[in-house]
């Protein structure tokens, strides 16, 4: 997340693989059909998202127990895989839920950009950071605390900070980061002690943060998904809230328009990794599972029930197969954005990478709008961001 984040009005691009292929019986769909399902899929998206960051902590365990390069690099594959279940997650955010309440770890887990050097040494830095500092005590306690502490790029927890502490910055025109397996060895670079202390630390708060998020969303318990549940036209406002606000304002925006614009790699979001293109695509697999009521788990199995398309189309099937055709055809232009992201976006107006980034953009701006369209066949007019709830 950037702060200054784009929260205009509903604008959203999607991609269902084949829309024409969902058989919706949108006369037998009611509210509370949808809210329930809607509650499941969060669910499991957070599940998903638990079990990979679980999978990075315990090969991050086994990096820190012995650092070599074969470990480090299972560790940034691991990190590579969850970002794949968490990038799906971030549908439902922008509506004040329990992800990004005034409460919600939501800075704590995805917050970006980051300046590398508030955490650890950079080049023409060999001091910098948290891990240098041995007056600092690293916990996680410590690390909320620290986590955008004067300034909003003084990140210090969340994906970004573990890419970094796993890959280094990224000085390499066509390649991801190369840090060296020896920055975590005793002997071999400055408080590598530190370094391995704040890698597994960071972790833990990481998994601590989204089991949070698994029990707030958790079925038959008196917490956020109850309420929820019963929140009537109000909840499914939220629900397309959260697209059209990931749609247009963070990720067409924010994600994809300001780097577009910079031509800078600071500006991409997984620029350590050079993970950004698979961000891209799913965030934009995001709005499309809820829009369809279908995820795709981990484990290979297919969540799938009542939906926001089921209730567009018992009032205007036109329109809810016009916003389904446009969902498809912005996962389609996501996919087709060739890494890594930061060579996309440079060169001259025509240049062919930066059409992809275009694409993808003009398709999102006006899911958005077919999304507003949506809403207001359901008699939703405010579409502003809600407050918490």
């Amino acid at each position: 997340m950037r702060k200054r984040e784009f929260l205009q009005k509903l604008t959203i691009p999607l991609l269902l693989g084949s829309a024409a292929s969902w058989n919706v019986q949108a006369a037998d769909t009611s509210v509370d059909k949808v809210l329930r399902h809607y509650g499941a899929l969060v669910l499991a998206g957070y599940e998903d998202a638990l079990a990979g960051a679980r999978a990075l902590q315990a090969t991050i365990a086994t990096f820190i127990a012995k650092p070599g390069d074969e470990a480090l690099q299972a560790a940034r594959r691991a990190w590579l895989a969850a970002r794949e279940s968490y990038g799906q997650t971030e549908a439902f955010r922008f509506y004040g839920g329990p992800i990004d309440d005034e409460h919600g770890p939501e800075g704590r887990l995805n917050a970006w950009p980051m300046d590398e050097a508030y955490v650890d040494r950079v080049d023409g830095k060999p001091n910098a950071g948290i891990v240098n500092n041995r007056k600092i005590a690293i916990s996680k306690a410590a690390l909320k605390r620290l986590n955008e502490r004067g300034g909003e790029e003084n990140v210090a927890t969340g994906w970004h900070a573990i890419e970094f502490l796993l890959w280094g910055q990224d000085l390499d025109a066509n390649g991801a980061g190369a840090r060296s397996y020896e920055d975590y060895v005793d002997g071999k670079a400055p408080n590598a002690d530190r370094r391995r202390q704040y890698l597994g630390t960071v972790t833990g708060l990481l998994v601590d943060d989204l089991q949070s998020l698994v029990v707030a969303w958790r079925a038959g318990a008196a917490n956020y998904r109850r309420r929820f549940e019963h929140g009537g036209m109000e909840s499914v406002r939220k629900m397309i809230v959260g697209l059209g606000a990931l749609s247009r304002g963070e990720l067409a925006g924010e994600r994809m328009e300001v780097a577009l614009n910079t031509q800078d790699q600071e500006d991409e979001h997984s620029c350590f990794s050079d993970n950004t293109h698979r961000d891209i695509v799913n965030n934009a697999l995001g709005i499309e599972n809820v829009w369809l009521g279908r995820f795709l788990r981990r484990d290979g199995s297919t969540l799938q029930g009542d939906s926001l398309r089921d209730l567009v189309a018992a009032k205007d099937a036109a329109l809810a197969q016009q916003v389904s055709e446009r969902v498809a055809a912005s996962v389609a232009a996501a996919r087709a954005i060739v890494p890594p992201f930061d060579r996309e976006i440079i060169g001259g107006k025509d240049a062919p990478g930066r059409l992809r980034v275009q694409a993808t953009i003009d398709s999102l701006v006006q899911q958005s709008k077919d999304l507003a369209l949506a809403a207001a066949a359901l008699g939703i007019t405010r579409l502003n961001q809600a407050s918490s709830g």
